[in-house]
């Protein structure tokens, strides 16, 4: 390592505080990561899925790991990568699996890019943290929380110098890394130690994420995965995750005013019928699998949430820094979620590397890292969930959300539809393009500013009428589904 080495506490031991621990005494820095949990460490990945984790509730949820994640791990941890693998992680690569119907494909030199990782959140999280227990410069004060933070004031703004635990005691440090996840008190710690107020966007997901994960039994295996992995009724949305170890889960969401829907598909019965009613899903419940968690996993309150550190050109203070959830919240059926927290410790780790110990040159040159790799999917998926309200508030007021012909939003929805997903089954190039960008490699605008994309999704979406109706992923109407559940 060049520069100067920092003493680090890293609040919270979660996929952004154990990446960041990770990637800072990689650099030949000192860190302490505090945790309110304190569970054995399991020996296993099937043990760690049973891992008491309070302080995370959502690790038993669906997740995904996209290629941006992947890469790092590739490039930065190739021993952590191994090891994901060697403890059944698969690899997901992009021509594998591919349509029938996509005819004349030829691998591309960036298609080595274009891997995603199978993987349950529990495993990923298990093996980071066995990486960093063994790092030598990592240690862990586990089964006490924080509960606030110490400060001096240097310049004119609040400079923390570390962080008060809930038994008294004192963490000295030269930086702190709050990764304390989504429900972070970190604003009213700031608040404590007279920091300006950190300015926040919030908007509601507008659903209701429920999951169930289930194993194939012994001599089954998983179904083709050529055709669709999801599917958006308007109504509902849902998804497959393949994990680790024969493992995957499924996801169903539902918006938040569907009180009928959301009270339904907390029962593992109606949860397992709703999934056989559809497309993407129905093969995975054919009997081939067994549920391995009895419930069915529920997570209300979602928010994309943005959280300003950095106003005016000033960090509201000098000596802390934030990642994962504690900086951005967006929808996790998109499945952003842990690999924006692993690229962003990693934009922080970038910052430590070229700021020198300097902790208000780090805050400003993370935060200016940060808006320009990742708040552009955060405004992203923003603006994705206004419309997908927009639209469930159709179904449920029994409404046809396309019945507005000159609404320009009905256009794209049938450009979506009947251009975009066809396009996707026939043409190399615009899986590719499409791939490309819900795996984080290409900027969220990307697939509309390729013209070449765009005029093959067009040239499709024209021929519409020379086609067949496109399939559909599942019951045409929240009526029609409400029944079969009733049936």
């Amino acid at each position: 390592m060049q520069g100067t080495a920092l003493r680090v506490t890293v609040v919270g031991g979660g996929v952004s505080g154990l990446s960041s621990a990770l990637a800072l005494a990689r650099q030949g820095h000192e860190v302490t990561v505090v945790e309110r949990d304190d569970p054995p460490m399991p020996a296993s990945a099937d043990e760690a899925f049973e891992w008491d984790r309070r302080g995370a509730p959502q690790v038993r949820h669906s997740h995904a790991f996209l290629a941006r994640l992947r890469n790092l791990l590739r490039d930065r941890y190739p021993d952590v990568y191994e090891s994901l693998l060697a403890e059944g992680a698969t690899e997901m690569r992009f021509g594998d699996d591919l349509p029938p119907t996509l005819v004349g494909f030829q691998p591309a030199p960036s298609d080595a890019d274009l891997v995603m990782l199978a993987c349950r959140r529990t495993t990923f999280e298990w093996v980071l943290r066995r990486f960093a227990l063994d790092e030598g410069s990592v240690s862990f004060r586990t089964g006490t929380g924080v509960a606030g933070l110490v400060s001096e004031v240097r310049h004119g703004v609040p400079h923390v110098t570390g962080v008060r635990l809930e038994n008294g005691e004192v963490v000295t440090s030269d930086l702190v890394v709050a990764a304390a996840g989504r429900r972070s008190t970190l604003p009213d710690w700031l608040a404590e130690v007279g920091a300006r107020t950190v300015p926040e966007e919030v908007e509601d997901t507008g659903i209701v994420y429920y999951s169930r994960w289930y194993r194939l039994r012994d001599g089954e295996s998983y179904p083709p995965r050529s055709g669709p992995i999801g599917g958006d009724l308007g109504y509902l949305k849902y998804g497959v995750f393949v994990g680790d170890n024969r493992t995957f889960s499924l996801t169903l969401a539902t918006p938040v005013d569907d009180d009928a829907l959301r009270k339904l598909l907390a029962d593992p019965e109606v949860f397992a019928a709703v999934g056989r009613e559809l497309v993407a899903t129905a093969p995975y419940l054919d009997g081939r699998a067994e549920p391995i968690t009895p419930q069915v996993h529920v997570m209300a309150g979602l928010l994309n949430r943005w959280r300003d550190y950095v106003v005016d050109g000033e960090p509201v203070v000098t000596g802390l820094v934030a990642v994962g959830d504690a900086v951005l919240c967006t929808n996790p059926l998109y499945g952003r979620g842990c690999s924006t927290a692993f690229w962003g410790a990693n934009l922080l780790a970038d910052a430590v590397a070229a700021c020198d110990g300097d902790v208000r040159d780090i805050a400003l040159a993370y935060d200016a890292s940060l808006r320009a790799e990742i708040y552009p999917w955060y405004r992203s998926g923003v603006e994705q969930d206004a419309e997908a309200r927009r639209v469930a508030a159709s179904h449920l007021a029994g409404i046809d959300p396309d019945a507005d012909t000159t609404d320009p939003r009905t256009f794209m929805r049938a450009v979506f539809r009947e251009g975009l997903l066809p396009a996707m089954r026939t043409d190399a190039v615009v899986m590719r393009a499409f791939f490309r960008s819900f795996n984080l490699l290409t900027a969220p605008d990307a697939l509309a500013k390729d013209a070449d994309v765009g005029a093959r999704v067009f040239a499709v979406w024209q021929d519409r009428e020379n086609r067949p109706p496109e399939p559909r992923l599942g019951p045409a109407s929240r009526t029609d589904l409400l029944a079969l559940i009733a049936a």
